[in-house]
This record gives C-alpha cells, structure tokens and sequence, in this order.
C-alpha cells in the first residue's frame, strides 16, 4: 500500500485534494497505535500526519498549547512537565491494550478521544479542546475555534472532531487549555471487596466532598486480590485533610489503606488507563459505558451468559473494560443485549480484523442519530475517501 508523508498542511489538502479527484480511499494514520481500532479500512493509500510535528505555541501563564497533530504526547507531556503542567485528559497509550507499537501522537488521541481516568472529574479530551485545524474530504483546510476559552465560535465543530475517527477530516493542529500538576497525591485502597462492595464504596467516595479524580475498582489487583482505588489531588494540606477524612468515611467498607507516593500512584492509575490488565491475552476486549450502579449487574449477567475473564472497573463503575473470548462474534449478542437493557452502551475495543469486520464495533445509532452522522460526514467527506468504513 502507498504511503504518503506530508509534511504541511498546504501539503496535506493536496494530498487529500488528489485522493477526492481520483476517488482514491485513504487510511488516516499517526503513529500507528490506535489503526487496529474501530472496522478495518479497505483503503488504497495510507496518509499519514507523522510529519506534522511540533510545538506551535505554548503560554503556560494563559494555561495554552497549540500543536500540531503528529506532534508525540510524549514530546508535548515533556513540554508541560517542565512547566509544572500537564494535559488533565490524561490520554490512555493505547500500544498496552492492542498490542501495537509505534508513537502515540496527540492527533491520534483526538480523533479517538482518548481519556483516561480523570475524566471522572476534570472532563474528557474534547473538553480540553479549544480550537481545532484539519482538511477536509475535498482538501480543503478548515479553521476553527480558538486559542483561548473566552472564544466560543464554532465550538460544536471543536468537539465534533474529538472521535471522529479521521472519517470527517485530516487533523493538522489542535489547540488545547491545559492545567496545572496537582502539588499532591494521596491514594486510597480497600483490599478484598467484591464486585457489588467495591463499586458502593465508589460511590460513597464520589458522593462526598472531597474531590475525587480517580475512581477504580480491579476485581484482581497487582497481588491477586480484588482492589478498590481512589484518588485524591491537590495542594498538599489540602490532600492530606481530605485523605484523613475519606478514610474514615470509606471505613464501612473495609479497612483503609492511604498512599502518598506519587510514583506508586501514577503507575497504578497508569496500568488502569491503559488496561494493562489485558495485555497479552488472546482475547476481545470490550469496553461497557453503564450507569455506575449498574456496572456489576451488568458483569454478574454476563458471566452467567459466556465466559468473561478480566475485567476492570473504571470511572467509578460506569466504565467497565472485560475480556472474552473472541469465538464467532467476540460475544457482541450477550454484551450488546445487557448494556441495552440497562440504558447503556458498548465498544470492541480489541479484536481480530476478522470480527472486527463482522460486528457492530460500536453502538449502532438510532435511525434519527444515523442520518444526522450520514449527513455530517456527506458534507464533509462527500466522497467518503476518508478512513472509509472506520466508523461503520
């Protein structure tokens, strides 16, 4: 399969201005982690924004980076380090859970709207988003958005292209607010609880007034027992304060242990955001988006229906991660048929190119819903070139 580098955005809508003239479809890449996600592309030539690279701006005072979209997360995380700052996303690197390699870039991050466990508190990736720039299926490049929160236009458009997918355009710069690093952490775990147990405990902790950015629960943690983990940030007496009283509040549940190791922290929350859990296994892996409460319901159903191995608990229980074996449809029939029942929603995250070509990777669309995407991308991809089929 052709490849092809642009190192521009002039040369990018060119690129993107040919495939459209020629009808030639194009399989979006960035640094190659995220390709074995959503259905496999029947493409001709692969574009890749690898060579859009760089820091365009970074204000730390006005809390502002603007990079382009083959841009490293690394390179941009690097960049906030040094400034005590950070993306509060916190966009999971995907190359754990599928199995790939390459470099995560932060375009890459956008278009599959990546966020990790903060989310709970702080807000997804699209809510970091503040201006966007890409070319569009007949290689035209559009603007929009801004550098600053104070400038709203055009915002729906922002966020339209968090999740996308590459099916309504090329990104080629986005523009993001960032945050400061919190000063300190503390970490809060319960040993031993059940699925139902841990998920309440979660809730209590979410319920309280202590602000809580992290909320997991591993039915088989690091040692081999279930783990309740929640997590606290701020400024140090702050933490210390709401650690204390957490505590006691979470005592009902279990005895509680409290951690300030940053570091010990930050890999433990790492291996939950990148579902480290299941690396390595020869299995699907499907990703449950339920109210919290409902999260083992859900779970304890579908053990009842087919064999469901690891699973993890996130976001309090409203996003449950599990594995199953792939078999003839990666158990989308029971998996889709609960989520539904409880008011939910489903995604394959992993799995073959084979199933993933046979299933509904993701939840299938309302009719109303359905036309407006068909809608959105014939305006912006009218020959639908653009990672065709990706979002079927």
């Amino acid at each position: 399969m052709q490849s092809l580098t642009p190192t521009s955005e002039a040369d990018l809508a060119e690129a993107v201005a040919a495939a459209s003239a020629s009808g030639t479809p194009l399989e979006i890449a960035g640094g190659g982690t995220r390709a074995a996600l959503g259905h496999p592309v029947q493409a001709e030539q692969t574009l890749s924004v690898a060579g859009l690279s760089g820091i365009t701006l970074y204000e730390p005072g006005a809390l502002t980076l603007v990079a382009q979209a083959g841009t490293p997360v690394a390179e941009i995380e690097a960049a906030l380090e040094a400034e005590g700052q950070m993306l509060a996303f916190e966009p999971p690197d995907h190359r754990t859970l599928l199995g790939t390699e390459g470099t995560p870039t932060i375009g890459g991050a956008v278009a599959v709207a990546a966020s990790g466990p903060r989310r709970i508190q702080r807000g997804a990736c699209r809510d970091f988003m503040l201006g966007v720039r890409f070319v569009d299926g007949q290689g035209q490049a559009v603007s929009n958005g801004g550098r600053v929160m104070k400038n709203v236009t055009g915002y729906d458009l922002v966020k339209l292209m968090a999740g996308s997918y590459g099916t309504l355009g090329v990104l080629s710069e986005i523009s993001f607010k960032v945050l400061p690093k919190p000063e300190a952490t503390a970490m809060l775990s319960i040993a031993g609880l059940d699925d139902h147990r841990g998920v309440a405990a979660l809730a209590d902790a979410m319920g309280s007034p202590f602000d809580v950015s992290g909320a997991a629960h591993l039915p088989v943690g690091p040692d081999g027992s279930s783990l309740t983990l929640i997590r606290l940030e701020g400024l140090e007496g702050s933490v210390k304060y709401r650690a204390a009283e957490l505590s006691t509040l979470l005592g009902a549940h279990g005895a509680v242990e409290v951690d300030h190791d940053p570091a010990h922290s930050a890999e433990l929350w790492q291996d939950v955001r990148d579902g480290t859990a299941f690396a390595g296994q020869p299995s699907a892996v499907w990703r449950l988006s339920v109210k919290p409460s409902d999260g083992p319901k859900v779970v304890a159903a579908l053990r009842a229906e087919m064999d469901v191995g690891t699973v993890v608990y996130d976001w309090a229980g409203g996003l449950v991660w599990l594995s199953v074996p792939e078999g003839s449809d990666a158990g989308a029939t029971h998996v889709r048929a609960q989520t539904t029942q409880h008011g939910g929603h489903a995604t394959l995250m992993r799995a073959s190119p084979t199933i993933r070509a046979a299933v509904d990777v993701f939840e299938p669309e309302a009719a109303p819903i359905a036309r407006i995407s068909r809608g959105l991308r014939a305006k912006f991809d009218p020959k639908g070139i653009l990672n065709p089929g990706r979002m079927r």
